[in-house]
């Protein structure tokens, strides 16, 4: 049965992008290739000024090609959004690849009209090691949900769309406002969709809406991004106060972050000046209890679900508790950082 183009919403894919020559070309073939109506479909760019020869490899696409100077993504999205026409607006960036039915299935879930926003999973491009604890860890690096579920407000820490995967209904946007051009580093899209829940609209989260996502190829670029993301949910608390849900989440890490580290620094004090054995194995239940867990969590995974590697599961307990302490360290860096907000 052959779909009725009439009734097909139209929908704008906007694209955020700097210097990303060297990836850019593959996430605008994987665009060509949609089995979307072509005339019901609109591609945006938006290019950070870039200096590498990206603009003019987006030259090349039937596509719209903006620029946008100012900082932050934030920005490129709300002048892709100004810009657009499209009844959905979906976003992905530059280092991703989508399917043939992305944009059937980001369509096919706003059917119901009190779907504002739509979430779906980001799985790795490549098969390195990297990316493959990205999908699998504990706190998996990009969102990956196992089931659909359809919420009324975001639920940090995992329950909310990624940018790289999302779309918005034009008049969910239009009454709960554009995107919140001061906040940046991370989370800086999700705000917009707390805001849209707070509007009357639901959330859908499909793990149905796929694309591929090129991961951080090394582990230098992987904390530096996890750190980013601590900057995000800094940044958000500093501005945002406890407004948002994502600032308490801010709060709640810190908070809790720091309570261990008093707590083993004072069983450390407990330990020098008595000679009490008690101190020493409580200290030692708290240093060792955090990484224990996640090893028997992922010889789990290894022996029963099969689902990581046997020598990935020594690994990943050192690299999820790396991830914590630098995540952590970037809400406090960022609460703490002297700027102009």
């Amino acid at each position: 049965m052959e779909k009725d183009n009439k009734s097909q919403p139209k929908v704008s894919v906007i694209i955020p992008v700097k210097n990303g020559a060297a990836h850019i070309k593959d996430v605008l073939d994987s665009l060509m290739q949609v089995g979307y109506e072509k005339d019901k479909l609109e591609i945006i760019v938006v290019d950070g000024n870039s200096t590498d020869g990206t603009k003019e490899i987006v030259a090349q696409y039937p596509v719209k090609l903006l620029t946008e100077e100012r900082p932050g993504l934030n920005a490129a999205r709300n002048t892709g959004l100004k810009h657009s026409t499209g009844e959905i607006i979906a976003f992905t960036d530059y280092d991703c690849v989508v399917p043939k039915d992305w944009i059937d299935k980001i369509v096919k879930n706003f059917q119901k009209p009190e779907v504002g926003c739509i979430g779906g999973n980001i799985i790795g491009y490549h098969n390195d090691f990297l990316s493959q604890y990205a999908d699998k860890s504990v706190m998996p690096v990009m969102r990956i949900f196992k089931k659909r579920k359809i919420l009324n407000t975001v639920k940090p820490p995992w329950h909310y769309p990624a940018g790289c995967n999302m779309a918005f209904k034009r008049e969910a946007i239009k009454k709960a406002g554009m995107f919140d051009e001061k906040i940046r580093y991370g989370f800086d899209e999700d705000e917009l969709v707390e805001r849209v829940c707070k509007a009357g609209y639901n959330m859908v989260l499909d793990p149905e809406v796929v694309i591929k996502h090129k991961h951080r190829p090394t582990l230098t670029s992987l904390l530096k991004q996890t750190f980013n993301y601590g900057r995000g949910m800094g940044h958000m608390l500093r501005i945002k106060g406890l407004k948002s849900l994502f600032s308490k989440w801010a709060l709640y890490c810190v908070l809790v972050f720091l309570f261990w580290v008093i707590t083993i620094f004072a069983f450390l004090a407990l330990s020098f000046l008595t000679s009490t054995v008690i101190y020493k194995g409580i200290l030692l239940f708290l240093i060792l209890f955090p990484l224990g867990a996640l090893v028997i969590f992922y010889a789990y995974e290894s022996a029963v679900n099969k689902k990581v590697k046997y020598k990935s599961a020594l690994i990943y307990p050192f690299l999820d508790i790396a991830r914590v302490f630098i995540y952590v360290f970037g809400i406090i860096y960022q609460v703490l950082k002297i700027e102009n907000l």
